[in-house]
């Protein structure tokens, strides 16, 4: 990080450390209003946080320091920032709805984006309506996504997220594990005559998508009575490899492209989409590219002090860097949300678990926290014990809706309550003067006794849309670039996931050759192999 910027911010922390949430609230009548912002129909209250005016200029002023607004600006123009791999970082420009031409190595990539967008949104209502039939002439009523990180990941939670928006009659799955028993648990659900299958694969070789693409192709053809004509009435793909995709069977019509210049884990705008798209349709498609949008322009332009993306970044900065928190919890009080925390690991873990910097250096502190979380009220019955009464200190994203859509009874009511207390609750705690003042036993008042002064943000937009959907993720996309950028180091490459991958095909083989192979791993490495081989049936 910046040294001097970075000491300012230490030498104001200092003089807050051991100040508590209640008395800053007692303090200061305006706090709540000082410490919230809105943009894109999102409301962060951010002010059961440790800080204070001064505190939050000093994180401002390393923001600036850093060069984060240059940053911003070359990241929306096209300058290759992913520099490990000379390639734009355009996520964004899937979904610019400005009209602004966004230029690429002397192209404008525009046209393209939105060519590719429109035939999804043929082959969608092709689908939706019922036109697009099967090999057998029945319609599709199921859709099996098969991807894996990125290429499931997204879709899977954007599904889940917006199913009150969903074709209910057409039912997604998402197979993305190279354990048979994810692609199997699927096909039992549906039926082959009425499936179609999404092959997500920018490259088409990706060993676990293509495996378990390989199996339901064999699947499919042992029910609908061999016929290799098959394969194109019930497979589409999202690829660039022409080849390999028609050679497959997929007819390249129902072949749909994207970029390098789209990381896997922000795709989900791009023909990665296509499941989305399918259970939403197209114009909700379109409102969740509108949220996404409204937040990418409220990040390019609004000041830093209101700029909801920089300031829960800088905020996870003072616990990670300044009080040694290691994990962040995210908290959706949303059902429809209960894919969001494990999306948000692959975003935040994947960009920022580095330790080189931009210069090739070891980093001079931490990066990438642990991210985690459930939907509440089920974490408050987990894990929320450790939170508020642990030893560690664990900052905690609150994320919640005014409206429910299933309002049955007081339901949401008391979700809603319960998600307002518990920030409260961790913010103020309890004091052992209070426990007495009830009556508590005073052997038992230590136990009791809440210390309180645990930070967390609370993020509120009037319901779960399209529209708000798109514009939460974009938030955390742009909080996660701006930790990148003051940490030094970059954040849209993952080198980090191609070792494992090497040295399983070196295993594979070995796994799988007929004679005793000659084993050089290490003395564990080679023990497990020969394990797995002894246990294997015999013919």
């Amino acid at each position: 990080m910046q040294h001097d910027a970075w000491q300012a911010v230490l030498q104001e922390l200092e003089t807050t450390r051991n100040s508590h949430l209640r008395d800053l609230f007692a303090a200061d009548p305006r706090r709540a209003a000082r410490f919230t912002a809105r943009a894109a129909g999102w409301t962060l209250d951010y002010s059961k946080n440790r800080i204070t005016p001064r505190l939050m200029k000093r994180l401002i002023a390393l923001a600036e320091a850093s060069g984060l607004r240059a940053e911003i600006e070359a990241m929306f123009t096209g300058a290759p920032i992913n520099a490990t791999e000379n390639r734009a970082v355009l996520h964004t420009a899937l979904r610019n709805l400005s009209g602004e031409r966004v230029v690429v190595d002397g192209r404008d990539v525009m046209p393209d984006i939105r060519e590719v967008r429109a035939r999804m949104a043929t082959f969608c209502d092709h689908v939706r309506s019922g036109s697009w039939r099967g090999h057998t002439g029945r319609p599709i009523r199921a859709i099996v996504n098969i991807g894996i990180g990125g290429s499931d990941l997204g879709p899977a939670m954007a599904c889940e997220a917006l199913k009150p928006f969903s074709k209910r009659s057409l039912r997604c799955f998402f197979v993305s594990n190279v354990d048979a028993t994810h692609l199997a648990e699927v096909l039992r659900q549906v039926k082959a005559e009425q499936t179609l299958f999404i092959v997500a694969s920018k490259t088409f070789t990706t060993q676990e998508t293509l495996t378990n693409a390989l199996s339901a192709r064999d699947w499919l053809l042992s029910r609908l009575g061999g016929d290799p004509a098959a394969v194109a009435r019930h497979f589409a793909a999202v690829s660039t490899n022409r080849e390999r995709v028609v050679a497959f069977g997929i007819a390249p019509e129902n072949m749909f492209g994207f970029w390098d210049w789209v990381g896997g884990r922000y795709s989900l705008p791009s023909a990665i989409g296509l499941p989305l798209m399918l259970s939403i349709g197209p114009r909700n498609f379109e409102k969740l590219l509108k949220g996404y949008h409204a937040m990418d322009v409220h990040f390019r332009t609004a000041p830093f002090e209101r700029n909801l993306p920089v300031l829960l970044g800088l905020l996870g900065i003072l616990y990670h860097n300044g009080y040694g928190a290691e994990t962040h919890a995210v908290l959706p009080y949303d059902q429809y949300l209960a894919r969001l925390p494990a999306y948000l690991q692959q975003l935040d873990m994947e960009s920022n678990g580095k330790s080189t910097d931009r210069q090739g250096r070891p980093v001079g502190g931490t990066t990438g926290p642990v991210i985690w979380g459930e939907p509440g009220t089920n974490g408050q019955h987990a894990f929320y014990q450790l939170i508020h009464q642990g030893t560690r200190l664990i900052p905690c994203d609150f994320i919640g809706f005014c409206r429910s859509h299933n309002p049955l009874g007081d339901h949401h009511d008391k979700l809603l309550a319960n998600f307002i207390a518990q920030s409260e609750a961790l913010a103020m705690g309890k004091t052992a003067a209070a426990c007495r003042a009830e009556g508590v036993p005073e052997a038992l008042v230590p136990h009791k006794t809440f210390a309180g002064n645990r930070p967390s943000n609370t993020l509120l937009a009037d319901a779960l849309t399209p529209r708000t959907l798109g514009a939460l993720i974009a938030l955390y996309e742009h909080k996660v670039f701006t930790q990148g950028v003051v940490w030094n180091i970059f954040s849209f490459d993952q080198w980090g996931v191609e070792l494992g991958k090497v040295l399983a095909g070196r295993v594979l083989h070995e796994l799988q050759a007929a004679a005793e192979p000659e084993l050089n791993h290490d003395a564990s490495t080679n023990a497990l192999i020969l394990r797995c081989r002894g246990a294997r049936p015999r013919a």
